[in-house]
């Protein structure tokens, strides 16, 4: 197991304290918990830091790029000081720009829509749904799942010297749209090899950083990604707010993702009636209406948080909790965590399983309601993948149906545990305890279905 020392750890959860540490849920047995937050991979809690820093701006709140007055004033610096934060955070070339949006999946569309004329996309079906299905008014190849990462790198390389030839000769532009990390299994993907192989084909490549840079340091310029893209809420940063960095050549020769103020430099009437509009060659060229400077701030605030803590302390407290659940889960022959490729694959705090004899929605119902622990279940907005983990062949239905599955898979779905900066040791330990507990004994509670989700049956 890792070495990392109570105190390594107790000095960690001082510097980034997490809100909802002290909730506590009531349980369908009686009695009250505290709830174990083991669901970061969906959204991670507020650092305690950004919600004071949050607090601290509100009564200075004002309008971005449209105000002479002092509050204004000081809200529009506050917008582009945390553009100049978020670029130190990803470490960017000089040059790039940093977008805001209001999540990943907003900033991969951004990109979509900025693509030049014939692009082709190359994206692996192993990909979050933010990143697997923006590319749709583009040409693109799909990527079967690959088993280990050299393989994601062949496949890629074959794929791109396979290529088709564009409308007007030649390849044309290209570009390639891989994650960092998992949000299905945890796995880190190969993105730096994966970059080498893009450009020495003529592509570009977009980094879906959402699961990795909670977790990790990631540089724009080591990894050699043309952009990356993340969201707010999974960097414990509320408030629904994302970015897109990046090269600008193909943001600022698009047209803008939104069309109105702040987008526009200078719009007047023609003769014949119409509008003539001059856009932003920046940024803002991108970021029509009022920007959400809370949402900017709180992403600027939680790099800031992160960075001071040290990513070293971070990622070294993280494997210690994924050895503990690993290690925990395999004491228990009836569960099967997914993995495509392989145990020794590097990874951060994203887990997920199956249950032999469990419907999935049943057992993390199970979970929240007799054990205060909440987890998520399903496909995770990542069908094709969890899909190709366990198998298309429907599974024989169990108690409950499970979230965002198709008539006839309403058991082909999998429990995801899922933690990082703030999780407390008990609540890992908490967590399996439960699994192995349930396994053993079963549900203490009957359940159903309700509106498509498992939950505990109170008719009685």
């Amino acid at each position: 197991m890792s070495v990392f020392t109570a105190a390594t750890a107790q000095t960690l959860c001082a510097q980034l304290p997490v809100l909802g540490s002290d909730v506590t849920v009531p349980l369908v047995t009686g009695g009250e918990v505290t709830y174990a937050a083991l669901d970061y991979a969906a959204s991670a809690p507020a650092l305690q830091r950004v919600w004071d820093d949050v607090a601290a701006y509100a009564p200075y709140y004002g309008s971005v790029h449209r105000g002479a007055g002092y509050l204004s004033q000081l809200s529009t610096d506050l917008f582009e000081n945390a553009r100049r934060t978020v670029a130190e955070f990803l470490d960017c070339r000089d040059g790039d720009q940093v977008v805001f949006t209001r999540s990943t999946t907003d900033s991969l569309n951004l990109l979509a829509a900025a693509l030049p004329a014939d692009c082709q996309v190359f994206v692996f079906e192993t990909e979050h749904h933010a990143s697997l299905l923006p590319w749709r008014d583009a040409r693109v190849t799909y990527l079967n799942a690959p088993r280990t990462p050299r393989q994601a790198v062949e496949t890629l390389e074959r794929a791109l010297a396979d290529r088709t030839v564009s409308n007007e000769g030649g390849y044309g532009p290209a570009l390639v749209c891989v994650t960092g990390a998992s949000n299905v299994t945890g796995e880190l993907w190969p993105v730096r090899e994966l970059a080498a192989a893009a450009h020495a084909h003529g592509a570009r490549i977009v980094l879906d950083a959402a699961q990795l840079a909670p977790h990790h340091p990631v540089s724009v310029q080591d990894l050699d990604v043309d952009w990356v893209a993340f969201s707010g809420h999974k960097l414990y940063a509320p408030f629904g707010s994302g970015v897109l960095a990046g090269r600008a050549d193909w943001l600022r020769e698009a047209e803008p993702y939104l069309a109105g103020g702040g987008a526009s430099r200078k719009v007047s009437r023609r003769e014949d009636g119409g509008v003539d509009v001059e856009w932003h060659e920046n940024a803002a060229r991108h970021e029509a209406g009022s920007p959400n400077v809370i949402g900017a701030y709180s992403i600027a605030s939680a790099c800031k948080a992160l960075t001071e803590a040290g990513f070293d302390n971070l990622v070294a407290r993280e494997q210690y909790l994924i050895e503990k659940v690993r290690e925990g889960l395999a004491e228990v022959p009836e569960v099967r965590i997914l993995s495509l490729f392989g145990d020794d694959a590097p990874r951060v705090g994203v887990i997920s399983f199956v249950v032999d004899g469990w419907n999935s929605s049943h057992f993390a119902a199970a979970l929240s309601a007799e054990y205060g622990i909440g987890v998520r279940d399903g496909l995770f907005c990542a069908h094709p993948l969890v899909r190709t983990l366990l198998g298309s062949d429907p599974q024989t239905q169990g108690e409950c149906g499970a979230p965002e599955a198709a008539p006839g898979e309403k058991s082909l779905n999998a429990i995801r545990v899922s933690f990082g900066a703030g999780t407390p040791d008990e609540h890992v330990e908490r967590f399996v305890n439960a699994v192995k507990e349930l396994v053993t004994d079963g549900a203490r509670w009957n359940y159903r279905t309700e509106d498509g989700r498992c939950v505990p049956d109170t008719s009685a």
